[in-house]
């Protein structure tokens, strides 16, 4: 079985959650799973005045860690239609696993949340995507057999590019079970995917 890693930055926990629906995903199909989150770059006190989510139960990742993983599908919040700068800090120091092309052939995937539907979800998800692609992985989206990302029935996150959520504007929308269970599906078959190759 494929051994995965679910590696994640949430500022209010939007992302903590799809994180851990990700991991279940992936654990259905006898995968070993991680959840890690990214460090902090901002001050306590700056995160406590603007209310983060600062109980995350998640271990701190290093950079050393993502070399062990089969696949690693990351998430952060949107900034402006890219990632946060907590998440590139991160993967901004892993210049020496692309040098040895440590991460070459490992599979990769993506989520995100946004305040708005159109909040740059799907530039976000390729940002993501980007770094993914420059560490020579392989890319797993939410495919077309996830049909809860179908119709306009009610608001719901989603893409052909990966999983996602909405927030609202003062953070009071908590994930839907729709897009709870696309975080379940993508964890699923990120899990497959690995499986087929490194078995």
């Amino acid at each position: 079985m494929s051994k995965v890693l679910v590696l994640y930055y949430s500022s209010y926990g939007h992302l903590e959650t799809m994180a851990h629906a990700i991991a279940e995903g992936a654990r259905a199909t006898g995968a070993e799973v991680d959840v890690k989150r990214v460090p902090e770059t901002v001050s306590p006190e700056i995160a406590r005045n603007a209310h983060f989510k600062l109980d995350q139960a998640a271990p701190v990742a290093t950079i050393a860690d993502l070399e062990h993983y089969d696949a690693i599908i990351v998430g952060t919040g949107t900034r402006f239609g890219r990632i946060s700068s907590q998440m590139a800090a991160f993967l901004d120091q892993a210049g020496g696993l692309w040098a040895r092309g440590a991460l070459n052939g490992k599979v990769g995937a993506a989520f995100t949340s946004t305040a708005s539907q159109h909040g740059g979800q799907e530039t976000t998800l390729f940002s993501i995507i980007t770094n993914l692609l420059h560490f020579g992985m392989t890319i797993v989206g939410l495919d077309y057999g996830f049909q809860g990302q179908m119709g306009v029935g009610t608001v719901v996150g989603g893409a052909p590019y990966g999983v996602t959520t909405i927030a609202d504007g003062d953070g009071s929308r908590s994930p839907s079970e729709v897009e709870l269970d696309s975080a379940r599906y993508l964890g699923k078959r990120v899990a497959e995917t690995a499986t087929k190759l490194f078995a």
